[in-house]
């Protein structure tokens, strides 16, 4: 046990530190006010003019650190969470935010059913090696 006493209450580990609830990073939100669809494989870019988002007041510290990784190179949804260790339904409604304040975009994948049939590609395959 910590040093903090048996029968208090105990919301944080003395080795890792306090612990930030995720409905504290969201304040409380499950989604975002426009309710963007973001599938673990969407693509979040951030936009050019989102140089500086550490001067917004009211963006969060994750907010920022989303912005921050997505400037480096796009990243996925699923990647968010992992390299800030927060969990996908918080990611989720922190990109809705930034969709919302314009400082990223989503580029969502190419549906399966949308893709070239594979026999199309061996096709084209085919005529260009016959050329």
């Amino acid at each position: 046990m910590s040093a903090h006493g048996q029968g208090g209450s105990h919301w944080f580990d003395d080795e890792a530190g306090p612990v930030v609830r995720p409905y504290a990073m969201t304040r409380g939100r499950t989604t975002s006010a426009a309710q963007h669809r973001l599938d673990l494989i969407a693509v979040v870019v951030a936009e050019p003019h989102a140089d500086d988002p550490e001067d917004d007041p009211t963006l969060s510290p994750e907010h920022v650190d989303i912005v921050g990784l997505c400037r480096d190179a796009p990243q996925t949804v699923a990647e968010i969470a992992a390299g800030l260790d927060v969990p996908v339904g918080v990611v989720r409604v922190l990109v809705g935010d930034l969709v919302d304040a314009e400082l990223v975009h989503v580029n969502r994948p190419v549906p399966p059913a949308e893709l070239p049939d594979e026999s199309i590609l061996r096709d084209v395959i085919n005529g260009l090696r016959a050329l």
